[in-house]
């Protein structure tokens, strides 16, 4: 049997229509090898660090499970993306039909040219940790040992948009 690895994926957007672009993402990741994959609810929250006026964003978490490496899935969610529509070359500040960030991989710690895990802002976001508390409450971020759950209780009003 293949040893596969414990991921959670944030989906986000704001051009398009953001539930179909995410359940094709979804549909997309099961067919590149993603198994069991859960995701949350949809949830719509303000733009954050983006260009004021920027639209809202629409966000789920996806938890499953991936037998190759955490690199292989980063590309496969960056093909996705810009199947999606969004540009090779682009801002985090910008508006986009998906953005597909993967924030736990399993326990790992790492950072490098392309990947930080866990991500580096994740246990700061309620964008995050809202939709993620949903499908994964009780996982632990490697780094601090804290879990998803005790990360959003402990966020501030204000960041909970």
């Amino acid at each position: 049997m293949l040893k596969t690895t414990k991921f959670a994926i944030m989906l986000g957007g704001n051009q398009g229509n953001s539930p179909e672009i995410f359940r094709n993402a979804v549909e997309k990741l099961a067919a590149a090898g993603v198994v069991r994959p859960v995701q949350s609810r949809l949830f719509r929250t303000a733009a954050v660090d983006c260009v004021p006026g920027t639209p809202d964003f629409c966000n789920a978490a996806l938890i499953g499970e991936w037998a190759g490496s955490a690199e292989e899935l980063l590309a496969v969610c960056q093909r996705l993306e810009r199947e999606a529509g969004r540009p090779e070359k682009h801002s985090s500040r910008e508006s986009r039909p998906l953005d597909l960030d993967l924030i736990l991989f399993g326990d790992e710690r790492r950072e490098t040219a392309f990947l930080r895990l866990p991500h580096p802002r994740a246990q700061e976001r309620g964008f995050v940790l809202m939709p993620l508390a949903e499908v994964a409450g009780k996982w632990r971020f490697p780094d601090s040992g804290r879990t998803v759950r005790e990360c959003l209780e402990n966020l501030p009003p204000e960041k909970l948009n």
